[in-house]
């Protein structure tokens, strides 16, 4: 199991957790590319700290939506999601060859995540925006009960997928995630933290409605923007490493 962190957010003054406390303890760091969160240097910085401790590099990029940090749904033509991915893609690609370094993966960010999970043409519309870009880079995709249907979208298209699972959120039976307005919906403390030891030892998790849900992941997200995060992050590398 590898696990995954959403970084390089910060912009100017404005402090989205603590890079460089987090990035010693994952293998893959997921970068703002600007059109949610993430400046230039923050975006530089992180990718100096991902090469110094070995960790892959992967692009998050979200919808132009840089008022509402990228958590606003927008309905856009597939041909304008392609380009909003690949100008994302590109810059952050193009800042990481300066540095010697190169990506490995796409994860999006926020609403589009959301988007993606939940409607079939808005994923397949990311997927095709991947498949047109001149490279081909992993896509990280949530586990669900409908994975396998996921993976054979992707197959058919000559994509590869990575399947993660979320320490840190409350499950419901199909696999998707409780709304984050629910009470207990995000995990902390030992609760997350017994999540994540279940997902990686047993593969599965306990679901709000009290059921076992099996999940097939290879990769898992903790998230580095709540506090103590950087703490909470190191005991679980702890975990992954144990198991």
């Amino acid at each position: 199991m590898l696990l995954n962190c959403d970084l390089g957010e910060s912009d100017g003054d404005n402090i989205v957790g603590d890079d460089a406390a987090i990035m010693p303890h994952i293998d893959q760091a997921n970068l703002a590319c600007g059109f949610h969160g993430g400046d230039p240097l923050t975006i530089q910085r992180c990718i100096a700290l991902a090469r110094e401790h070995g960790v892959s590099l992967g692009a998050h990029p979200s919808y132009p939506d840089r008022q509402g940090f990228g958590r606003r749904s927008m309905s856009l033509p597939a041909k304008q999601l392609q380009a909003v991915l690949h100008y994302q893609i590109a810059a952050l690609e193009g800042m990481a060859a300066s540095s010697d370094m190169q990506l490995s993966h796409v994860k999006p960010h926020g609403a589009l995540y959301n988007d993606m999970m939940t409607d079939d043409a808005v994923r397949c519309a990311v997927m095709d925006a991947l498949c047109a870009y001149h490279r081909r880079y992993t896509l990280l995709l949530q586990s669900t009960a409908g994975w396998q249907q996921h993976l054979a979208e992707a197959e058919s298209r000559g994509l590869v997928l990575q399947f993660e699972a979320f320490a840190d959120r409350r499950y419901l039976s199909d696999g998707s995630l409780q709304s984050r307005s629910i009470p207990g919906a995000v995990l902390s403390g030992e609760a997350m933290l017994e999540q994540a030891r279940m997902i990686c030892t047993q593969g599965q998790v306990v679901t709000a409605e009290g059921t076992t849900l099996a999940l097939h992941a290879q990769t898992l997200c903790v998230h580095g923007d709540s506090p103590g995060a950087a703490e909470q992050i190191r005991e679980i590398r702890q975990i992954v490493g144990a198991a």
